[in-house]
């Protein structure tokens, strides 16, 4: 199945305002060439017309209307002084943004993906989703995402199978698969997201979108596992822009979240026109492996095509070497999900096992067993190294870029249970309980006992206090795009989101899915 299962794909049209990215349509409202209103109806337009082949979309929020016809009112009727005041007070004014379905709108559903939730009503918006509402922009439709956010697939028996739109018989990934496929169709310019295994950067990966992980406390998160430190919320857009636009609302101390930090001028100096033109003298750690993870060929070279371009931009790229292996890296983390995500997902679940998606009970079940042989202060000790590790790599660089997964795609319904065998086509598919892949033939094929060993996302999650943006590095051999992590040291955000800008003006991408 293609992106386009009705005939051949082709480029999205231009002249149509779904199509603009939010900077671009800010611009244009500023200008008065496009009204607030006529964006949101393209939009939607675009959901209505497409989502029946993806399914990203959980629903459509009608009352966004009101809101982008008030941003209408503003626009037609403002001064100068008034737009440099909105642009200061309210920067996402008149922008529609779809919301990942687990951060909550005050009176409408909240269920996670689970089944037993669905009636389940949220009593006040999550704090990104308030500060979203703050600075002038409104949520206009809600995301898909697998159950309790566990997976790096997006289906769930709640709401169904969400497709990639640049090849439908592929998954977006996951966690937050229905903002990265809503982000690639047009449904959105703006996305919330969250990470706290990869759930951010794979789905941006997997869609050629831009994934922001923030450091641990840049971005209030919903208690208790706001206090989960491999965890944290954040955008998703199509451009690195885009990203600084929403992140700069994001961030800061809110009383809701303890950890939540100070971020006074956060990004305030960041200009991704110039990001190119910085990049002479910055020393970029190249690691294409992270180890020993069993990367695909499209995916090594699109990444060494990233350190070229840099490189031949001014950049000074060495490539360095980590002591890690994907059997220490998930058996770290799955110690740390054993000890906490997994408690919190039993006590949620209680006496509806029977109703859960099999993805979502094999995850307690590996992290308990992990967790029985190793405490909480094992995995902190397990922790510390890695840390430890990272910054002696990173020490004398100015970022770490690396591939965002080693597998170039997954498939759309796929739960994974019995690990996972990497093809010719750097596809990852399902190992049969016959004991073969389904679909491939063998030969050349990696296979992994677990498929969360085909992801190069938690190492940074366990080292939580480096900032990441996840950029596009180029297309798969399976037809889907690949990323790299941009990876800065600890609340360094700045370098990292510059040097994603570099790479994206280096290595123009349309974050679009031909139709």
């Amino acid at each position: 199945m293609t992106a386009n299962a009705t005939g051949p794909a082709t480029a999205p049209d231009p002249t149509q305002p779904w199509t603009l990215s939010a900077t671009e349509a800010l611009a244009a409202f500023r200008t008065k060439e496009l009204s607030p209103v006529d964006y949101l109806s393209s939009l939607i337009g675009r959901i209505t017309s497409d989502d029946e082949r993806i399914n990203a979309v959980t629903e459509v929020v009608e009352e966004a209307v009101t809101s982008a016809r008030e941003a209408e009112t503003f626009y037609a009727n403002a001064t100068d002084d008034d737009l440099a005041e909105a642009a200061a007070a309210r920067p996402l004014l008149g922008l529609p943004v779809i919301a990942k379905e687990k951060h909550a709108l005050a009176g409408r559903g909240l269920t996670q993906g689970l089944l037993h939730e669905r009636d389940t009503i949220a009593d006040n918006d999550a704090a990104i989703i308030a500060r979203i509402r703050a600075a002038g922009g409104f949520v206009h439709a809600r995301a898909t995402s697998p159950e309790f956010s566990c997976a790096t697939i997006t289906h769930s028996p709640m709401w169904g199978v969400t497709r990639n739109p640049w090849n439908l018989d592929l998954s977006p990934g996951g966690s937050s698969g229905g903002s990265g496929a809503a982000l690639a169709a047009g449904f959105a310019p703006l996305a919330t997201a969250s990470d706290i295994a990869g759930s951010t950067r794979l789905p941006a990966a997997f869609t050629g979108t831009v994934g922001y992980k923030a450091p641990y406390g840049r971005i209030p998160g919903a208690q208790p596992l706001a206090a989960d430190w491999y965890r944290g919320d954040g955008p998703m857009t199509r451009t690195v822009a885009d990203a600084a636009l929403l992140a700069k609302v994001m961030v800061g101390v809110d009383p809701s979240d303890h950890a939540t930090i100070a971020s006074p001028g956060f990004l305030d100096d960041f200009d991704p026109a110039e990001a190119a033109d910085r990049l002479r003298g910055r020393r970029v750690a190249l690691c294409v492996r992270l180890g020993d993870f069993a990367v695909g060929k499209d995916i090594e070279a699109n990444t060494r095509a990233v350190a070229s371009a840099l490189e031949s931009a001014g950049a000074h790229v060495e490539e360095i070497a980590l002591p890690w292996t994907s059997e220490r890296i998930f058996e770290t983390a799955f110690t740390h999900f054993g000890n906490l995500l997994a408690p919190a997902m039993r006590k949620a679940t209680r006496g509806h096992e029977h109703t859960l998606a099999e993805y979502t009970v094999r995850f307690m079940a590996d992290a308990e067993a992990v967790a029985a042989r190793r405490s909480f202060y094992d995995g902190l000790a397990m922790e510390s190294q890695i840390q430890a590790e990272l910054a002696s790599a990173m020490d004398g660089f100015d970022v770490l870029v690396a591939p965002t997964s080693a597998v170039a795609g997954l498939e759309a319904g796929a739960s994974y249970l019995d690990g996972i065998t990497v093809g010719a086509d750097g596809i990852g598919r399902e190992v049969a309980r016959s004991g073969g892949a389904s679909g491939n033939d063998g030969g050349d094929d990696v296979r992994l006992e677990h498929y969360w060993q085909a992801h190069m996302t938690m190492p940074f999650n366990i080292c939580n206090r480096v900032p990441i943006v996840n950029v596009p590095s180029g297309t798969a051999d399976c037809g889907i795009p690949t990323g790299v992590q941009v990876i800065a040291h600890p609340y360094d955000d700045a370098r990292a989101f510059d040097i994603a800008a570099a790479i994206e003006a280096l290595r123009p991408w349309s974050g679009l899915a031909p139709q």
